[in-house]
């Protein structure tokens, strides 16, 4: 049963990782594509507020799957921390700073939030919800990484080289 939770922790984590780098450059690519601003940005913003309800739901059961596998000294991992500094990421992206442009956006109705008042203040707060999400998808890179030092020490643990032979 253990062997099953690690192999879908590290599919979870492989899956929202990947899908937050893969949004990252989607949402990138949809402001060079689409000519209106307004557009892109919606469509983009959707895109992130799923990858915010993946990344919760996958944080979750990482944290609750390495409790289970080792106790307590999973608070001695990295990788528990790392999982624990993203998901709070979401949430400050997801529940406040979000919320935030959205209302910047029905306040400035019925013209675009940047040709308003609070151009300034969604422009400042836009910056800081993007440089959450890059600093999210860098954790993850060392959350990966820290997966695949354990998986690794593993299999090399579980082979018997002969004598002399080379790692």
């Amino acid at each position: 049963m253990k062997q099953w939770l690690e192999n879908l922790a590290l599919i979870a984590a492989t899956f929202w990782i990947g899908g937050l780098w893969v949004v990252g450059i989607v949402a990138y690519e949809l402001f060079k594509l689409i000519p209106e601003a307004q557009l892109a940005g919606n469509i983009a913003g959707q895109l992130f507020k799923m990858m915010a309800f993946v990344g919760m739901a996958t944080s979750i059961y990482l944290l609750i799957q390495r409790v289970y596998q080792f106790g307590t000294n999973a608070l001695k991992q990295s990788f528990f921390w790392l999982v624990v500094l993203m998901l709070v990421l979401i949430l400050i992206s997801h529940l406040g700073i979000n919320p935030l442009l959205e209302k910047f956006k029905l306040d400035a109705m019925p013209k675009d939030v940047m040709e308003s008042v609070f151009a300034d203040r969604f422009t400042t707060w836009h910056g800081v919800s993007s440089i959450a999400y890059l600093l999210e998808c860098f954790l993850g890179v060392f959350a990966i990484l820290k997966i695949s030092s354990i998986i690794v020490s593993q299999l090399i643990s579980l082979i018997d080289f002969p004598i002399g032979f080379p790692l």
